[in-house]
């Protein structure tokens, strides 16, 4: 070593710890002092020695008779530049500083105050007036003084001892799973491909704050084999349908991605049978608005009509599907298909495939599902009123009225109900549609209330069969304890055990068996299938009677099953719907299980329940509204404050191009009042169940 520069606390100091780096004595080299040490104020503006130390035989020749104390400065300058000694080899003590060999005195003063980083080692020059400020950013540590510096923002001195440390490399392994559908059809291969993550120390320029920062370098690495694939298919017994080009992509991906390896042969759905109408079936749905937005009640369409021996439809038996194959090379069946259940009644009857009419009149069809049934409807058309000379109108088709509908009476249908002046105070029933050209008054007009009872009852049914499902399942555990066995239920029956069942396990129970055995004793002329009735006598018997009777397990099960069909049943919807259409209405009630679309003046303090959409072209004063597939009005409220309230389920709209201060609206569990009145409203609930106005 032929040169170095130490520092020190004094020059002193700094001499010692330079002699013992080199190994020298005194007397075997030049010092020059660059620095002397300053104490300072309170530890502020201090400053530490620095020298230089030389050994003397590199300045043998050089004396002060053939040269000048300049030109043995420059020759010291220039030895120094020549010096082959590494950065490592010259360290300053204490902190590990290690400067640059040319560093001058000038520079030396230049750095005062600042801090650098330069190859992952961090540099300090303080000065009088200023310590460097050094900011430790994400994944870097700073070691201050053999200390972890917590802080995100540390102030360093040159007393200080400094070392950065960083992680300078992290990996991640390749991760993928394959995954089979429920239908054996798709075989998904999903990766996640690893990555080599570098990180370096960035080089910092001096200053008088600096940041530690590590540079990161990502690379993705996939490890994933074709091996791996093949083996893994194996394992799961995969071996249809590869699809080699996907799982080639997936060994090359370098981003997460899901890839399809292998596809089975899905199944041909077949046809359901199916009905195909040879003639015209359906009437005129109420009325309409031309142009200018009038009613003409004179145009109505006439209602279809067919003559004996026609024929009505034709059944299409079902086409079967064709089966498919799994990834793991097995049949997979196609979905079966369902024949047509055709029903004549009373004017139809079914010849091979087809339905022939048996009397002359109006041609009725109602499909739910695969449940059709066919009729052929008399028409009757009373051309007066329908007061007391007349009496009350109850007839198994369709019904004309041509007069009013007075006081106290009632009008009673199989078919549509066509009335073409006011009802005043009267009820009108039908299992299908309702069209009046005239005012209702003080009435109570109701479509479709069959479809609607069967709606509520099936729910109800829903219930019931959920919670006699889990007694079934307790029974059957009960059965097989030893305890049980040891009974005497074989020869008694089970009505001591479902007694204490219901007791114990389903205190509710018997009050939703009630329910439905009172909608339906109360709607059983609305019910067209005994069926409901059956299930209905026979859950009287099991949960409700004091009977001797033996009730066995079989019983309870073979219930539960024609419950399930008839809940399922209940949620098949019915074509074509019933309606009911008017032109405007007057205290009254109207209850409908399809559409209600009032034309004309509009509806005050009415109550209207829609099992379809609510529509109404004019004003609402007062009153409840319902519209379970929305509503639809003009204008709502009024300047007296009659209360009006509609309401729609969670997920319909309620649409209004006025609403009036006072006016109450409620979309499933949500009310809001209108404070003032507004225009061309738009309400519905967002994904997290608050109303919003559009």
């Amino acid at each position: 070593m032929q040169s170095i520069i130490s520092k020190g606390k004094s020059v002193k100091e700094a001499v010692e710890m330079g002699l013992k780096l080199m190994k020298v004595n005194e007397s075997d080299v030049n010092i020059e002092i660059l620095q002397q040490e300053t104490k300072g104020v309170m530890g502020i503006g201090r400053k530490t020695a620095i020298v230089k130390l030389f050994r003397q035989e590199r300045f043998d020749s050089y004396t002060k008779s053939d040269h000048s104390d300049d030109d043995l400065y420059a020759t010291m300058d220039k030895l120094i530049e020549a010096s082959s000694l590494d950065q490592d080899q010259v360290p300053f003590v204490h902190h590990e500083l290690h400067e640059d060999k040319q560093l001058k005195t000038n520079q030396l003063e230049e750095l005062e105050g600042k801090a650098w980083v330069k190859n992952g080692k961090i540099f300090v020059k303080e000065s009088a007036t200023q310590f460097p400020l050094v900011k430790i950013s994400e994944n870097v540590q700073l070691i201050k003084n053999n200390q972890i510096v917590t802080n995100k923002k540390t102030v360093v001195s040159e007393a200080d001892l400094l070392e950065i440390k960083w992680e300078e490399e992290q990996k991640k392994e390749t991760n993928w799973q394959v995954t089979i559908d429920e239908l054996k059809l798709k075989v998904m291969l999903e990766v996640e491909p690893g990555y080599r993550l570098t990180r370096e120390i960035r080089d910092v320029e001096p200053n008088q704050q600096i940041e530690l920062v590590a540079d990161e370098y990502y690379e993705a690495i996939n490890t994933l084999t074709y091996e791996d694939v093949i083996n893994k298919m194996k394992e799961l017994r995969v071996t249809y349908g590869f699809n080699q080009n996907e799982i080639l992509k997936a060994l090359e991906a370098k981003e997460n991605n899901t890839y399809e390896i292998a596809t089975g042969k899905q199944a041909k759905p077949g046809i359901d049978g199916w009905v195909e109408l040879n003639i015209d079936v359906d009437p005129q749905n109420g009325l309409f608005e031309d142009e200018s937005g009038k009613v003409d009640f004179r145009e109505i369409k006439t209602i279809p009509t067919v003559d004996q021996g026609a024929i009505i439809a034709t059944i299409h038996s079902p086409t079967p599907g064709q089966p498919g194959i799994t990834v793991m090379n097995e049949p997979l069946p196609a979905k079966r298909t369902h024949p047509i259940i055709m029903k004549a009644e009373k004017g139809a009857m079914v010849v091979k495939d087809k339905v022939v009419a048996t009397e002359s009149g109006r041609p009725f069809v109602e499909k739910r599902g695969q449940l059709c049934k066919v009729s052929v409807i008399p028409k009757l058309v009373h051309q007066g009123n329908v007061n007391l000379s007349s009496g009350n109108i109850r007839f198994n088709g369709d019904v004309e009225i041509r007069g009013e509908v007075e006081e106290n009476m009632v009008v009673e249908a199989g078919g549509d109900i066509v009335a073409f002046k006011s009802i005043n105070h009267s009820n009108l029933i039908t299992s299908k549609s309702i069209v009046t050209y005239g005012s209702v008054i003080s009435s109570e007009l109701s479509a479709g209330k069959n479809n609607m009872l069967i709606v509520e009852i099936g729910h109800l049914l829903g219930i019931i069969h959920a919670q006699v499902e889990k007694m079934i399942m307790l029974i059957k555990q009960l059965m097989v304890a030893p305890a049980f066995k040891s009974t005497d239920f074989s020869r008694t029956g089970l009505q001591p055990l479902i007694n204490i069942l219901l007791e114990k396990k389903f205190n509710g129970f018997r009050q939703y068996v009630r329910s439905y055995v009172k909608v339906t004793n109360k709607g059983k002329n609305y019910l067209e299938d005994e069926c409901w009735l059956h299930v209905s006598a026979s859950l009287s018997r099991i949960f409700l009677a004091l009977s001797n009777q033996v009730i066995s397990l079989e019983m309870i099960v073979k219930l539960s099953e024609k419950m399930k069909e008839l809940h399922e049943f209940s949620k098949t919807p019915v074509e074509p719907e019933a309606f009911i259409t008017i032109s405007n209405t007057l205290n009254s009630s109207l209850y409908s299980s399809g559409n209600i679309i009032i034309i004309g003046k509009g509806s005050v303090n009415t109550k209207i329940h829609a099992g379809g959409l609510l529509k109404i072209s004019g004003i609402v004063r007062g009153g409840e509204l319902y519209g379970r597939l929305g509503v639809d009005i003009n204008e709502v409220g009024s300047n007296s404050g009659t209360k009006t309230f509609i309401a729609v389920p969670s997920d319909q709209k309620i649409k209004m191009n006025k609403a009036m201060e006072g006016t109450v609206i409620k979309i499933g569990h949500i009310t809001y009042v209108f404070q003032q009145t507004k225009y061309h409203v738009d309400a519905h609930l967002d994904s997290e169940g608050r109303m919003i106005f559009n």
